[in-house]
């Protein structure tokens, strides 16, 4: 249950995403994971904020809409490269968005210029239009300039723009990142606390407000109301309860047929008002049902018109495995007759057209899917048990000494290989006890920590609990060479052609890194163009520290 708070936040969210992107047939939301995203609003961490947001909006946006996902300063500390593009754009991807923005890791620093033109440029932003939305809580530490870049993209582009939403900066700060928006024609909304986010977003994100309905008839000439509609999931059905949610959507009747200029849409089943004389085109909705009748209102007399949706109501429950509690972060996606898909999460009861509905459960990287018939006015109740198992993921230096830094990576690969040798990655995370719903099955742990890299194979049973744990047999060489412009470590043999492999380099004076036991040969680069070089042997489960003067 989300608090009163974070109920407003994640509704004024809602109407700035949905707006933002609903203009775009393309986008990308850039997500800022830095390390000050821990910080609150009143009382809430606006990570947590974030992910609530993400979760609740992405079903709302339209079906067409390509978007994508991008976060930055969610692997590594300190590094002003590390931005990936999670999700690329495309249709039907809110899951996987959800999915992704629970697994980051909200630790690094703030390279969002050059996050917003990686953005740009994975929506081709030369070539069709596209729209960026950045949700940032501070400014750029990577010695960028949002306003140039803004410009340059504006006039490179083709109908690019950016939106950008501030967490908790000041005047003086949102100025200096509201040009990224400004200079590309998007919008900048800036929030101190909650309420003023919940003000800001309300005000100036909000679509415009449809034109007023028509004054009512004068009174002493005409009835209370002259539209008292009613709905009813089947012909020879009651009528729905006054409060089931239904809505009704008004539009004036073209001359020719079909919709014209919206007039208004209201809720309940207990809904009545007075329209002025004249045809009109009513939708009545619920859930994913809607049937749409053309109504006359005569002068003088009240129209009673039926609407009969023909549907019924599915209540799915996903389970991980049986006897497990209902899962709530399972994804439910509906293919309901007529071709249209609703996407759900956790428990769902849903009206639909009666019919067969294509019904696939997804929880983890296990997926499950069937066909359900549901009939008009029926309400069916399916268990669906996807089947998975858990797994957490670790890495050791060596046996007994684990990794747990924020920078490991984590995937999880079915064993069995393609047959060009390749295997097929179900799944990934980030630092230490990564947590994983995967099918039963054989696969492989690939863990890396910056040079090091290790597998292990593991196995997975339905509702088994497991762990995988590859050891790296590495240790970390910490090298400081006062002076120098960047640093390189290279392995210490060569290859026949006489070469070293690289294993990692920093333009600093300064550099860590994890590397696998052996021995190595470290250059310091001088900014006076003199290259000193030192060898070294780096130890499994051991700290190496190496100076150069």
């Amino acid at each position: 249950m989300l608090s009163p708070l974070r109920a407003v936040l994640v509704l004024s969210f809602l109407l700035t995403l949905t707006n933002l992107t609903c203009a775009a047939d393309r986008a990308i939301i850039v997500l800022d994971a830095s390390n000050s995203m821990w910080g609150r609003i009143d009382g809430q961490p606006k990570l947590e904020i974030a992910r609530d947001v993400l979760k609740t909006v992405l079903h709302a946006v339209p079906a067409a809409t390509e978007l994508g996902f991008m976060a930055y300063g969610h692997r590594r500390k300190g590094s002003c490269d590390d931005i990936e593009l999670i999700v690329p754009p495309a249709a039907g991807t809110g899951g996987l968005i959800t999915a992704a923005a629970n697994t980051l890791k909200f630790q690094g620093r703030t390279p969002l210029t050059a996050a917003v033109k990686q953005a740009a440029e994975a929506l081709r932003y030369t070539e069709d239009e596209g729209t960026v939305i950045l949700i940032t809580d501070g400014l750029e530490t990577c010695n960028a300039d949002p306003c140039a870049a803004a410009k340059a993209l504006e006039a490179a582009g083709v109908n690019f723009t950016v939106h950008v939403v501030g967490f908790g900066l000041t005047q003086e700060e949102g100025r200096k990142v509201a040009c990224l928006a400004e200079n590309t024609g998007g919008r900048y909304i800036q929030a101190a606390n909650a309420r003023e986010l919940t003000d800001a977003l309300a005000s100036t994100v909000a679509a415009e407000p449809p034109p007023a309905p028509p004054p009512p008839p004068e009174p002493a000439a005409k009835p209370a109301f002259n539209f008292a509609p009613d709905a009813a999931l089947t012909e020879t059905g009651p009528s729905l309860d006054r409060d089931a949610g239904n809505a009704w959507e008004i539009y004036r009747s073209k001359p020719g047929g079909g919709r014209g200029e919206w007039v208004g849409t209201e809720y309940g089943n207990d809904y009545k008002t007075t329209l002025q004389p004249g045809a009109y085109q009513v939708v009545a909705r619920l859930g994913e049902a809607s049937v749409e009748h053309q109504v006359s209102i005569e002068a003088g007399s009240v129209a009673k018109p039926g609407f009969v949706l023909n549907a019924g109501t599915l209540i799915v429950t996903p389970l991980a495995s049986e006897g497990d509690e209902p899962d709530r972060s399972a994804t439910v996606e509906i293919e309901h007759p007529g071709g249209a898909r609703a996407t759900t999460y956790g428990l769902t009861r849903i009206v639909l057209p009666a019919g067969e509905q294509k019904l696939t459960v997804k929880i983890g990287s296990g997926a499950v899917t069937e066909t359900v018939a549901v009939g008009a006015g029926e309400t069916v109740a399916r268990k669906v048990v996807v089947g998975v198992g858990h797994v957490v993921l670790n890495a050791f230096y060596v046996p007994g000494m684990k990794v747990e830094e924020s920078g490991l990576d984590v995937k999880i690969f079915k064993a069995a290989k393609r047959i060009d040798g390749t295997r097929e990655q179900i799944a990934y995370g980030f630092g230490a006890d990564s947590r994983h719903d995967v099918p039963p099955g054989e696969y492989v742990l690939v863990a890396r920590m910056d040079q090091a890299e290790a597998e292990q194979p593991f196995t997975i049973k339905s509702g088994e609990q497991n762990a995988a744990e590859a050891v790296l047999q590495a240790g970390v060489l910490a090298v400081s060479a006062p002076g120098a412009k960047r640093i390189v470590v290279y392995g210490a043999a060569k290859d026949i052609q006489g070469k070293r492999k690289e294993f990692g380099s920093a333009y600093d004076a300064k550099h860590q890194t994890t590397l696998p036991a052996g021995d190595y040969a470290v250059v310091a680069e001088g900014a006076d163009g003199i290259s000193k070089e030192r060898s070294v042997s780096v130890r499994a489960g051991e700290r190496t520290e190496l100076t150069i003067e």
